[in-house]
């Protein structure tokens, strides 16, 4: 089963012209002292996302991403999905 082509393997930009779902990573991180989740992007630059529980961080991280690839390819006909992992003590997704 395809799932999506992972921005930043070769000819992504290419691939998601065409009209193929992007994927991309989402490494989730909890912060103990302010008691919330933050996610960055090893395949998006620029991709720092916040949210106050995990559905939260994942509407802010699809917002983010999407405009970050909308800037990447000048167009706003990119679509993403995410595939994330959560760090620390939790498991990977």
């Amino acid at each position: 089963m395809f799932n999506g082509y992972r921005v930043g393997w070769p000819l992504w930009r290419t691939v998601a012209r065409l009209g193929v779902t992007l994927r991309f990573r989402a490494m989730v991180h909890f912060d103990e002292e302010s008691k919330t989740f933050w996610a960055d992007s090893p395949d998006i630059d620029g991709l720092i996302a916040a949210g106050n529980n995990l559905p939260e961080l994942q509407a802010a991280v699809m917002d983010m991403a999407s405009d970050l690839l909308d800037l990447e390819m000048n167009s706003k006909q990119v679509h993403a999905r995410q595939q994330y992992g959560i760090e620390g003590d939790l498991v990977h997704a």
